[in-house]
């Protein structure tokens, strides 16, 4: 006989044990199970990030992007404030280089007084430099409320807080197949069948993989992007003092190389972003055909090359030249040199792209037959996490009930 839970959540990064913890803040006598292919939680996007609790500054305002990041930056910092999560809000400075990225900046500020950010403020070349002094720029926006924190820390006392109110989390334990019996979700594992009234798909990279163990028409695909990082070396630390960003390219949902503090002291720099040719491939060399014909196969993904392929070539240049690295690097931070940087770690993105080859820009969640399917939920989803999670779990109320 399968084990039997109101819910199960098919993934244990962050926005799977926030899911879960909002379920047992909701609904206390609710089992809720949280199963996990890895050995350990969190071990995917939420450990592979920079760190950053993002303001909401770049989302279109009413956004889903936009709402739930902003709420969500206020609801994490005060979860890690009262269960002593190591965390800082040191700023973030965004930086204009050239005066056709000013008519952007100017937009960034907009955006950022639309949804509801305080402090913000438009710097000259001298201000941002009073703040960050090794920084280049000829006007910058300064951010006051950005913060950094330990996202693996942040998800390990999130699934502390759900084992202590009842919930269970399973590691080592992948989800290999599902089926509709009697108004329940049959999930097959590697441990085992287990039953569930809600079935909530939070698997990121691995999401589509799960969308498909329902039939469901194929509307969506998983692209894996690679951001590889440098760190600044013990020695040239100094030369940052919270987070540089640059203006972002408003046709991507990248936000360029730049520079982040992290808790503990350390800088990164970076990262690029290369079309990765493995789900969960963090190296340069990591290959694997399945997940590599998975996306090629899908019709928006030839439409997204054709359209987008000499970004790719500018970021796999600087993928394996530190020289073009460097050089992308030096527009925030003329001083840095090479012999500053040694390499760093590198996550990988999950992003969504659709039939049409558009990279899907804001969160994206849709619902089947006792089911809730988190698709499209990269950054800011680490510091949005409790906010996403609040939102599915109404939204799950008022559409399964």
């Amino acid at each position: 006989m399968p084990t039997e839970t109101r819910f199960a959540i098919v993934g244990a990064g962050i926005v799977g044990l926030a899911i879960a913890l909002e379920i047992t803040r909701q609904f206390p006598a609710a089992s809720v199970m949280v199963l996990e292919k890895e050995s350990s939680v969190a071990s995917h996007q939420t450990s592979h990030n920079s760190g950053v609790v993002h303001s909401g500054i770049y989302y279109k305002p009413g956004s889903l992007k936009a709402q739930l990041c902003v709420e969500g930056a206020q609801a994490l910092l005060q979860f890690c404030e009262h269960n002593e999560v190591p965390h800082e809000i040191c700023g973030k400075l965004i930086v204009a280089t050239a005066e056709n990225e000013l008519p952007r900046l100017e937009e960034l500020f907009r955006r950022g007084q639309s949804n509801g950010l305080k402090g913000l403020k438009i710097l000259t070349g001298s201000e941002l430099r009073e703040i960050e002094p090794n920084a280049a720029g000829i006007r910058g926006i300064h951010v006051p409320g950005t913060a950094i924190v330990d996202y693996l820390k942040v998800a390990e006392k999130y699934a502390d807080l759900i084992v202590s109110r009842g919930g269970v989390v399973r590691v080592s334990q992948e989800v290999i197949g599902l089926k509709r019996s009697n108004g329940l979700t049959i999930l097959e594992t590697t441990g085992g069948e287990i039953a569930a009234k809600t079935v909530i798909n939070c698997a990121g990279l691995q999401s589509e993989r799960v969308v498909r163990m329902t039939n469901s028409k194929r509307d969506l695909a998983i692209v894996p992007f690679r951001g590889e990082y440098y760190q600044l070396s013990r020695e040239k630390e100094y030369l940052v003092k919270g987070l540089i960003y640059p203006v972002p390219d408003p046709q991507f949902p990248f936000l360029g190389v730049h520079f982040t503090k992290r808790i503990g002291g350390a800088v990164e720099a970076g990262p690029n972003a290369v079309l990765a040719l493995k789900l969960e491939g963090y190296s340069k060399r990591s290959f694997n055909i399945r997940d590599i014909a998975e996306y090629a196969s899908f019709p928006g993904f030839w439409k997204m090359a054709a359209k987008h392929w000499r970004m790719s070539v500018g970021e796999y240049h600087r993928s394996w030249s530190k020289k073009a690295f460097v050089q992308a690097l030096q527009r925030l931070l003329p001083e840095l040199q090479a012999d500053d940087l040694v390499v760093g770690g590198s996550g990988v993105r999950a992003q969504a792209l659709d039939r049409d080859g558009k990279l899907v820009d804001d969160f994206h969640i849709s619902f089947t037959e006792g089911m809730v399917h988190v698709r499209n939920v990269p950054s800011p989803a680490a510091t949005a996490s409790l906010s996403i999670a609040k939102y599915i779990v109404d939204s799950i109320v008022r559409q399964i009930g």
